[in-house]
């Protein structure tokens, strides 16, 4: 129990401060307002250490990675399943944010009080603003939050840069490794004001603007919830039974409790690897696709991830009455979600300043996307998790055939 809470106490001290702002905000409405301040400390923080945290991180990570060995027809297979369950799960999540999340009648008020000078790009032309973002004109313009994207692609052909330049390359990519640790832990520093920042955010928001944007928050955590729970009891139900039939769904229900149990308690899917491994093998699973698939869709698989993805945008859509296609709303989804698998050390803030820019929504609305991962950070860590194990049986269909559960090539090796 005490290491179930040492997992959750981050959250529930972030939780509880956002409900005190929410409780201070409604009692004091318009004179909440003057605790603006306190939370602009933290929102200023965030936004000055978020241009080294993506050039370094993304720098990094493309300087470490290595030439990944071929598995054949397991990585193929592993491809197909994760490409096919993220897009239903964006498609799941399009569908259920058709439901309004929150009032977006009051739009002038939020933007005055996010940033006076904050103006929305309501044409939402998707190739048109990629096109623009991609590169800029000089290089100071790099340094500037507002231009996230020209300076990803920068991070990247950087590391690719110095990987090239192998021997040579070398002494640079070591200071590069010291500097993104030092960021890395300023990024903990400032979290550490984060309940005090975001609650007096909070206040300040809901106390101009009203109480309408707070039963948005709940109306979205309650709505992501349900939609979670459809999605483990019948969607991955449904894969279970394409899968392995019958027996493959009575095997996943009869093993799925344990990695259910693990991601409530460590709210982390790579804490969840051992148990899911072990229960992915305990189906009937080869232990070689089961030792594949779990790890990398720790790393390259998230369900839960890409719903919140598109309730993050939705909610935003909403709030400042934007009209996205559909294509747009899950193009960036997923691709958001990619950025945090990506970068799993701050990937959540830039993958919610990459929805901000390309979805051309203010930067100053970053808090807002922090306090919704934080309302849902529980139920989208068990589909993490779960659609792991179900992506494993089809993976362990396609790849041994219709009787893969009966394959006995895992209890041989061990």
């Amino acid at each position: 129990m005490k290491k179930v809470f040492k997992n959750y106490l981050s959250t529930i001290v972030l939780l509880g401060a956002i409900i005190i702002g929410a409780i201070v905000g409604l009692i004091f409405k318009e004179d909440a307002a003057v605790l603006k301040p306190l939370g602009d400390i933290f929102l200023n923080l965030m936004f000055v250490v978020i241009v080294p945290l993506i050039f370094l991180t993304i720098t990094t990570a493309i300087i470490k990675m290595k030439s990944p060995k071929r598995l054949g027809k397991i990585m193929s297979r592993i491809a197909i399943a994760f490409v096919i369950m993220s897009v239903v799960s964006a498609l799941i999540g399009v569908v259920a944010t058709k439901i309004k999340l929150v009032d977006g009648s009051d739009t002038n008020n939020i933007l005055e009080l996010l940033d006076e000078s904050t103006e929305i790009d309501t044409e939402v032309n998707v190739l048109e603003r990629t096109t623009s973002l991609l590169t800029v004109s000089d290089f100071n313009q790099l340094i500037s939050k507002d231009n996230i994207i020209a300076l990803l692609v920068f991070a990247i052909i950087f590391g690719l840069a110095t990987r090239m330049s192998k021997e040579k390359g070398e002494e640079v990519a070591k200071i590069l490794y010291g500097l993104n640790d030092i960021v890395l832990n300023i990024v903990k520093i400032i979290m550490y004001y984060a309940p005090i920042g975001l609650g007096c955010y909070f206040a300040a928001l809901i106390g101009t603007y009203g109480q309408s944007i707070a039963v948005g928050f709940l109306k979205t955590f309650i709505i992501y919830t349900v939609v979670c729970i459809l999605v483990y009891v019948v969607l991955y139900s449904l894969y279970a039974l394409i899968a392995g039939g019958k027996k493959g769904l009575k095997s996943y229900w009869l093993h799925i409790l344990n990695p259910t149990a693990t991601a409530l308690a460590t709210c982390s899917s790579a804490a969840c690897i051992p148990v899911n491994v072990q229960a992915v093998t305990d189906m009937g699973v080869s232990k070689d696709i089961a030792n594949a698939v779990v790890p990398m869709g720790t790393s390259f698989h998230k369900d839960g991830s890409v719903i919140g993805s598109v309730f993050k945008i939705m909610f935003l859509v909403y709030l400042f009455n934007t009209s996205p296609s559909i294509w747009t709303v899950l193009g960036v989804s997923l691709v958001a979600t990619l950025l945090i698998t990506a970068v799993p050390v701050g990937g959540g803030t830039i993958s919610e300043m990459f929805i901000l820019t390309l979805m051309g929504f203010p930067a100053a609305a970053l808090p807002i996307l922090t306090i919704i991962a934080t309302v849902i950070d529980a139920p989208a860590t068990v589909l993490n998790v779960v659609g792991d194990t179900a992506s494993s049986m089809l993976v362990g269909r396609m790849v041994d055939g219709k009787n893969f559960l009966d394959n006995k090539k895992h209890k041989d090796e061990e």
